[in-house]
């Protein structure tokens, strides 16, 4: 069961497909609001995409980019550009909302 409002979770829930991380999706016409609710699910693997700016709304992350890491808590915001290659590590229940450039970044489990 979700943390989040109605007004949230009955967006088109995302298909991510790493056990213990869900995502709602706001969809733009070049843009997606990802509401995601994270487990402590420990590392999610090194990957890229087009930039993403996020806010944490509870718990706390460690991001890695350039090979620095920084821990994020409840009121952070995060911004990783364009195409970095970054990773994030989740040990406790983490929520927060991403923006990402990319209007594709995730499809819906409905399609």
């Amino acid at each position: 069961m979700s943390k989040y409002p109605e007004i949230i979770s009955n967006l088109p829930e995302a298909n991510i497909n790493i056990p213990g991380v869900q995502g709602w999706i706001a969809q733009g016409i070049n843009f997606q609001i990802i509401f995601f609710e994270i487990e402590p699910v420990g590392k999610i693997p090194h990957h890229h995409h087009g930039a993403q700016f996020g806010i944490v709304l509870e718990g706390e992350m460690f991001l890695t980019m350039n090979n620095e890491t920084k821990k994020y808590r409840k009121g952070d915001t995060y911004y990783i550009p364009n195409g970095v290659i970054h990773q994030a590590e989740f040990h406790s229940f983490f929520r927060a909302v991403d923006f990402f450039e990319d209007s594709n970044r995730y499809t819906s489990k409905s399609e």
